[in-house]
């Protein structure tokens, strides 16, 4: 399946209910769109980062009784996993669409990403959007946009990344199901191109570790 853009019937797979029932229709109706976006942009990301990287399109395995509520495709420099590495991330919730600069709980180097982050406050607060967001927990829909972040929040943001077990930091947009349902494919395309060369400033603050 190509990918065509995201339609209403994307975002209604959401109010399906059951784990088995939401996850056949995450399957059949979404999944054939990530992994279109995932052979695409692991090539771009690639050619962008200089790193040969991976798509991981989410799986769910783990869950047994709740079904998900968002889906996603993961882009890392590793065949395994992406959960452990700074990545990229494109997926849906049942509101938007998001497109994430990524650093989870998982990844061993948070300590010394967040002092990395502390160093570069002023330029990261420079050169990010006033229409980009951050979210600090990759498994919330909320974001809060960095128009409204002051430098004392985000240092905030990078001090619990250093110090807090459970704390995350993601950079992005995120695209309102209204919108999103409207846009073409190659809206798609210019919106996520721009999206992560705006981000790849963020991912090479990995090079200083």
């Amino acid at each position: 399946m190509t990918f065509n853009g995201f339609n209403d019937s994307d975002f209604k797979v959401f109010q399906t209910q059951g784990l088995d029932e939401r996850m056949e229709e995450i399957i059949n109706q979404i999944r054939p769109k990530l992994e279109a976006l995932g052979n695409k942009y692991a090539e771009e990301l690639t050619a962008l980062t200089g790193e040969e990287m991976f798509f991981h399109v989410a799986k769910h395995a783990r869950r047994t009784v709740n079904p998900p509520k968002d889906t996603w495709v993961a882009f890392a420099p590793n065949k395994r996993g992406y959960k452990m590495l700074p990545h990229f991330q494109i997926g849906l919730w049942e509101t938007h669409v998001f497109l994430w600069f990524a650093l989870i709980y998982e990844a061993p180097i948070k300590d010394a990403f967040g002092q990395i982050i502390r160093k570069n406050l002023n330029k990261i607060k420079k050169n990010i959007p006033n229409d980009f967001v951050w979210s600090d927990d990759h498994m919330k829909p909320d974001s809060f946009p960095h128009r409204k972040v002051k430098k004392d929040r985000l240092e905030e943001m990078a001090t619990r990344l250093s110090t807090v077990k459970k704390a995350e930091l993601l950079c992005g947009v995120r695209i309102d199901r209204d919108e999103a349902a409207a846009m073409t494919e190659n809206d798609w395309y210019e919106r996520i191109d721009e999206t992560f060369k705006t981000l790849l400033p963020l991912y090479e603050l990995k090079k200083k570790l």
